[in-house]
């Protein structure tokens, strides 16, 4: 179902109407743009589209002479066993100097740890987060926190979120904490393993990131 028009009374957002005629209230809306990837060089041309156009782990497409990167590839990432696309700068940036190495001739194994950050509501106060990993919604079996993610109005929560499935980390998030992505990294890397850690270590901050998997 898609949106055909947003409507208004004295300035201010108040309805939304959907392609089939319904109207909603609505006081807030919040529109993603870029969503889809843009394929269109590569829709019917050659290389395979399936959620952006398909890479191997060398960023290499169906057509051997055509390389992809960044938010429009969905590339095999082994460490993950899986394709993904990952729509962050950082990936575009990362994955640009490999596709070209790989045009060289070098031999490239693109298995970076999808990441991306996002800093909301300003910067002061303002949340800052980064978030490592990849987890599907049910494929995974507890959240586990370190730090205190309680939400007050005189100070902005300090936690890692780390999504566990059978004990193995898959992803991490910090929240105005910084300086901990490499210790998230290797959890994760760990995890995808099939390295399982000890959870009260793991929520534990007085016990260090890099010494959590010891």
């Amino acid at each position: 179902m898609g949106i055909q028009e947003f409507r208004g009374l004295d300035g201010r957002l108040s309805h939304v109407v959907l392609s089939d005629g319904t109207t909603l209230p609505a006081d807030v809306a919040v529109v993603g743009v870029g969503i889809r990837p843009a394929t269109e060089l590569a829709d019917g041309s050659g290389p395979d589209v399936d959620n952006g156009i398909v890479t191997d782990q060398s960023l290499r497409t169906s057509d051997p002479d055509v390389f992809a990167c960044g938010d429009v590839a969905s590339s095999y990432n082994p460490l993950l066993g899986r394709h993904i696309r990952v729509e962050h700068w950082a990936n575009a940036l990362n994955g640009g100097k490999a596709a070209g190495k790989a045009m060289l001739d070098q031999r490239i194994v693109y298995d970076r740890v999808p990441y991306f950050y996002s800093d909301q509501y300003g910067s002061s106060p303002g949340t800052g987060m980064e978030c490592s990993g990849y987890v599907e919604a049910g494929a995974y079996d507890r959240v586990v926190f370190r730090g205190d993610a309680t939400i007050r109005s005189d100070a902005n929560p300090e936690f890692i979120a780390f999504w566990v499935k059978d004990g193995c980390v898959l992803a991490g998030m910090n929240v105005n904490v910084w300086d901990v992505q490499d210790g998230i990294q290797s959890l994760v890397r760990a995890g995808y393993a099939g390295e399982a850690v000890d959870l009260g270590r793991l929520a534990d901050p007085g016990v260090p990131l890099d010494v959590v998997l010891s």
